[in-house]
């Protein structure tokens, strides 16, 4: 009779968490990014509503793939942002815009190469955040040994 280790525990709970962080951070970036497009003015506003996009995309991301790594989130955020700034040049979003004004916020309106660059301030930036925080999770005492952090 051979005798077989256990099967590994599930990721689900450490999948659930992630969802819940990255969650949490989406809402907070998301109302930062419509404050800044709606409620701000400024040359700035738009720049930055491009960054927040781009970092937006990434959580959403990270949301449907929680167990992927933050690099490989970080390159699908970048080749949809990327997709959707050239999906501008067909003149579609722009006529969805003038349909629907909200589209703007989600499809922008025309192709601007300056915002390829922006895109990628923004996915780079959630990527490193990623990382740090997942190196934050990994050095917590006790769960990457699976021993108490308490001391006696």
């Amino acid at each position: 009779m051979t005798h077989r280790a256990d099967p590994p525990a599930p990721a689900a709970p450490r999948a659930g968490r992630r969802r819940a962080l990255v969650a949490a951070a989406a809402v907070v970036v998301l109302l930062t990014g419509l404050g800044v497009r709606l409620l701000l003015t400024g040359a700035w506003t738009g720049p930055t509503g491009d960054v927040l996009y781009a970092v937006l995309v990434h959580l959403g991301i990270a949301f449907l793939l929680p167990r992927r790594s933050p690099w490989t989130v970080g390159a699908l955020a970048l080749a949809f942002c990327t997709a959707i700034e050239l999906f501008q040049l067909t003149g579609l979003p722009l006529a969805w815009a003038q349909a629907f004004p909200p589209a703007r916020l989600v499809f922008g309106t025309s192709f601007m190469a300056a915002d390829l660059a922006l895109y990628a301030l923004g996915v780079a930036g959630a990527t490193a955040a990623d990382l740090l925080a997942g190196r934050a999770r990994r050095r917590r005492p006790g769960q990457a040994r699976g021993t108490s952090s308490s001391s006696t």
